[in-house]
């Protein structure tokens, strides 16, 4: 739809932004996100004519120097017609917690805003937005707690405006050809994910880990979305324990606070919707202290078992693997996010899955714009809207509940909304 309008967008990344801009604060990323992914994303679907004009807003304006200087290095003199300018916030080197808000301010109802900030503060930021008429792409966890969660979907409808919860992993093609194919394997019985980072993550994350948020937060709401995706109106989660292992990362050299777990599990409880008689169960665990030269920045694979047979995905290998003499053995993921060049030199990574999660959402604000969609259409579209993801959020504040009471927290609906009990 080459007639509909571009969309003004902010990118709110509030501390360092390795995911907006792959700079860390002490220069880029050592992950698999050097130069980032949502602002590399919306500079090239500038130049592709979606989007208009691009702001950044950040607590501390003295920071931006150093982000333009990344950027144009390593992006801008890399990819040919590539322009990463944008416009800051708070300016003159200011410092601002809550520049976002006068950023957001000066925008326009229909504009969008972009959030990948710390968890604590994507519930605050987005409803601002939506209140304003913004449309909102926020990173997962939507929110902390079921009740903002709940809070943000009446905004959304209140508001008539588009607001995704950025869920990429529901756009790799091995995830959605399997969802699908899980539908054909008869009622759920037994699910469990891995997800782990190096324990270098956790210089980057000093900040706010185990202050702000915890791994399964930050790393098990992948998989438990995706298998909430998959037993939507199949099955809802009844049931939720939790179990952590600590003592890495509130140790040497990381010296996190003291309440900062390494290792998370949730044992969750599944209710089949059409059949009484059968239950299953989920096992989801994240760490980020796991080895740092396993040849992968996120290890991660999940496993499904229906009635009717099973599923098995390992997302870091993906038969595609590098040795250099001097770092050893690397596994590469292309399918996730492209950096190297196309032959004309233009950046080439429109089809990866972390690119297209963000341009789905670009896609359906302009299309609700132009009035040939409405915000609730891409419910039944099976996106990662705020409807859809409901449960992902009641399943991790469950789980941060089981940890803190030292007890089984249960799930259920009460009229339309899904609580805690």
């Amino acid at each position: 739809m080459s007639n509909l309008s571009t969309l003004n967008v902010l990118m709110c990344k509030l501390i360092n932004g390795e995911y907006t801009t792959g700079w860390t604060g002490s220069g880029a990323s050592t992950s698999d996100k050097k130069i980032g992914v949502v602002g590399l994303t919306m500079f090239d679907l500038r130049r592709l004519g979606k989007i208009g004009k691009l702001g950044m807003v950040g607590v501390n304006g003295g920071k931006f120097p150093a982000i333009r200087q990344h950027l144009q290095e390593n992006i801008e003199n890399v990819y040919k017609d590539m322009d990463t300018s944008f416009e800051e916030y708070p300016k003159e080197g200011n410092i601002d917690p809550e520049a976002y808000k006068d950023a957001i301010d000066k925008m326009s109802p229909g504009d969008a805003v972009i959030v990948f900030t710390p968890d604590s503060t994507h519930y605050p930021i987005s409803l601002y937005a939506m209140e304003r008429g913004i449309h909102v792409l926020v990173t997962k966890p939507a929110t902390k707690l079921l009740s903002h969660h709940n809070e943000l979907i009446a905004a959304a409808r209140k508001y008539n405006v588009v607001c995704f919860v950025e869920h990429h992993k529901r756009f790799d093609p091995v995830y959605s050809d399997a969802k699908a194919r899980a539908q054909a394997l008869g009622e759920f019985n037994f699910f469990n994910a891995w997800m782990s980072q190096p324990k270098s993550q956790l210089e980057t994350f000093r900040a706010w880990a185990g202050k702000d948020s915890d791994i399964s937060y930050y790393l098990s709401s992948h998989h438990i979305d995706i298998c909430c995706w998959i037993l939507q109106d199949k099955a809802v989660p009844t049931r939720v324990v939790a179990s952590a292992a600590t003592g890495i990362a509130t140790g040497e050299p990381y010296n996190c606070v003291p309440q900062t777990e390494d290792t998370i599990t949730l044992l969750v409880d599944w209710q089949s919707i059409k059949s009484p008689e059968h239950k299953g169960t989920a096992v989801y665990t994240a760490s980020w202290t796991a080895p740092l030269k396993a040849g992968i920045h996120s290890a991660q694979h999940w496993y499904y078992m229906g009635s009717k047979g099973d599923i098995n995905v390992d997302q870091a290998h993906r038969g595609y693997d590098i040795t250099v003499d001097e770092t050893g053995k690397t596994w590469y993921n292309p399918f996730y996010m492209k950096y190297s060049p196309s032959e004309t030199g233009h950046f080439d990574g429109q089809r990866g899955y972390g690119y297209i999660s963000i341009e789905k959402f670009i896609d359906a604000a302009r299309e609700v714009n132009a009035g040939v969609a409405k915000p609730s259409d891409y419910d039944g579209h099976g996106y990662p809207t705020i409807a859809n993801t409901v449960l992902t959020t009641a399943i991790l504040n469950a789980g941060r509940i089981s940890l803190d009471e030292k007890r089984a927290v249960g799930i259920k609906k009460s009229g339309d909304e899904w609580i805690l009990e």
